[in-house]
């Protein structure tokens, strides 16, 4: 194992493969897949934000189908992120908006989830006391029950990033680059110390933005203090 780490070692210690590109988005040197899986990440998380953030903070503020997001949870959550691009790839045709798809599919459900949760379990007398002194609905939501759960909702966007992070190597599997592509390019040389470097790339990344992501949940808990 301890050769293997060398040679990874020695593959990623490599000049050329750390050349800034002048074309960010199909370069190949690390600094550019680096970029390309990121900007994956963004857009995935960033879309399943936009529609399961609104979703779950209405239905947690009006209590009405919570079953539904249970069950859409659930249902997200099982679906297959390779499968879904496989059938994506059929039907829509080699482009951006197959891994796209797949990705958002597979961030949908730790956001809807970490956003409902929020919402629900803020106490129910804070909510009462902000009814009684006339503040509308809407404020009610955004200005009273919105802080209090901004840390769960905040776990489940990193819930939803680490999951990206760490699956948006499917992308490489339609040609679209990212860190995918060192390690699908290295199982089929049989470079494992190629595979071995690309797995360390993807999980230093992982373990980055979950250390940035989990300190903005920690600051976002002791603001309610």
């Amino acid at each position: 194992m301890a050769h293997w780490i060398l040679l990874a070692w020695r593959y990623l210690a490599e000049p050329k493969r750390w050349q800034i590109p002048q074309d960010w988005w199909s370069g190949a040197s690390i600094p550019a897949l680096l970029f390309q899986h990121l900007a994956y990440t963004v857009l995935a998380v960033g879309l399943a934000a936009l529609v399961a953030v609104p979703l779950g903070l209405v239905v947690g503020h009006t209590g009405k189908g919570g079953a539904l997001v249970v069950g859409a949870v659930n249902t997200l959550r099982s679906i297959p992120t390779l499968g879904v691009l496989l059938l994506a790839l059929l039907v829509l045709g080699i482009g951006y908006t197959p891994p796209i798809l797949a990705l958002t599919l597979l961030a949908a459900a730790p956001v809807l989830a970490g956003t409902y949760a929020g919402i629900s379990n803020v106490e129910a007398k804070v909510v009462d006391a902000a009814h009684a002194i006339g503040m509308p609905r809407r404020d009610v939501l955004l200005r009273v029950q919105l802080p209090l759960a901004l840390p769960l909702v905040l776990d489940g966007l990193r819930g939803a990033t680490m999951q990206v992070v760490a699956t948006a190597t499917v992308a490489a599997y339609a040609g679209l680059g990212g860190l995918g592509t060192i390690l699908i390019e290295g199982v089929q040389l049989r470079r494992y110390d190629q595979v071995l470097a690309g797995a360390a790339l993807v999980t230093a990344l992982t373990l980055l933005l979950d250390a940035a992501l989990s300190w903005a949940v920690r600051a976002s808990a002791a603001r309610r203090r």
